[in-house]
């Protein structure tokens, strides 16, 4: 089997010939690989089963200084967060987006190089990405405070700001279709350490009908729907489910049962991730780490889990630890490091 047919023998439940894998990492911690492996291309090394397509956030005009601007207009301090940052400047001072004009969601360079990375790595399976797909672009935008009370305040103004990101969102959609993909990951943050950011009641009002909407599309063009959201969201998969998703990361094992979880949804939702970021990852041993990878690769062997550590690897994680889930998963077949 290619990497591209274990992830879809994976995603439809059945058991696969291995556990497969796909890991990402922080500015800080890639440089460690970098260095120790003395290369700048992982991709060799780490044998990732999933290909990310297209630029998520749309991060693409450095302004220097550590500021980086996105395709919507918001500045980005980058002088500690090297990966995301921090919101410096918003672009919707008021509830209204009279004056604001979207950007282009069909810019050549989200797609340009897509032709070239499935030429590449034709082997794997192929991956849209959106980030900041709905709430998290609105906050960006609007600022999260702001956001907040809006929701209650300017309740319309929500609905259409909401309705219009989900509206460029589709447009990227149906565009990234037209190629050999398999599917779309849609990014957007919901939760925190318990429960979601905004409640369950103004999630499912304001959220919910756009993420269908956006679902549909994938759905009806026959690829996979994928998301992100970290936080305590379990909550949720039911309605997820409901309208179409098929995968759901980052999995963090210190806000939700992933040893429950994975054998309570087993045939209709799968799960990326799953390695804690929290506790092993950063303060664990080797050998800790290696124990955890283990016992979560036994408990994906029948399909519908993806190991990863729960979100991208920090730079707090010892090398020696990256190295160690890196090991496990490569031993399950004849990769190697």
């Amino acid at each position: 089997m290619t990497k591209r047919e274990v992830i879809k023998t994976t995603l439809n439940g059945k058991k696969p010939p291995y556990v497969p894998w796909s890991f990402s990492f922080t500015c800080e911690a890639r440089d460690r690989l970098v260095q120790h492996f003395g290369t700048d291309d992982l991709e060799p090394i780490l044998h990732n089963h999933f290909l990310g397509l297209g630029n998520a956030i749309g991060f693409f005009d450095d302004i220097g200084n550590n500021r980086m601007k996105d395709v919507f207009g918001v500045m980005w301090d980058r002088s500690i967060d090297k990966d995301i940052g921090i919101v410096e400047q918003t672009v919707l001072p008021k509830p209204t987006l009279d004056g604001y004009c979207l950007p282009n969601p069909l810019e050549d360079r989200f797609f340009a190089n897509i032709p070239s990375q499935l030429e590449k790595y034709g082997d794997r399976f192929r991956v849209f990405q959106i980030g900041f797909s709905l709430y998290e672009r609105a906050w960006t935008m609007r600022g999260m405070e702001n956001l907040m009370m809006d929701f209650y305040d300017h309740p319309g103004f929500v609905r259409e700001l909401l309705h219009t990101i989900a509206d460029y969102n589709i447009a990227q959609v149906r565009k990234a279709v037209e190629f050999d993909i398999d599917a779309v990951h849609f990014g957007d943050d919901w939760g925190q350490q318990h429960g979601l950011q905004m409640g369950p009641k103004l999630w499912h009002e304001f959220i919910y009908p756009e993420l269908k909407r956006m679902y549909d599309v994938v759905r009806q063009a026959g690829k996979y729907v994928s998301i992100h959201s970290c936080g305590d969201v379990d909550e949720l998969f039911d309605d997820l489910i409901g309208i179409g998703l098929n995968c759901f990361n980052p999995f963090q094992p210190e806000v939700m049962d992933v040893w429950t979880l994975v054998p309570k949804y087993r045939g209709r939702l799968s799960f990326h991730g799953g390695l804690s970021t929290q506790k092993t990852l950063p303060y664990g041993t080797p050998q800790d780490v290696r124990a955890e990878a283990r016992r979560l690769i036994e408990l994906g062997k029948h399909g519908n889990y993806i190991l990863a550590p729960a979100h991208a690897v920090e730079s707090d994680v010892p090398l020696e630890n990256m190295l160690a889930f890196i090991d496990e998963a490569l031993s399950q077949t004849g990769f190697s490091q």
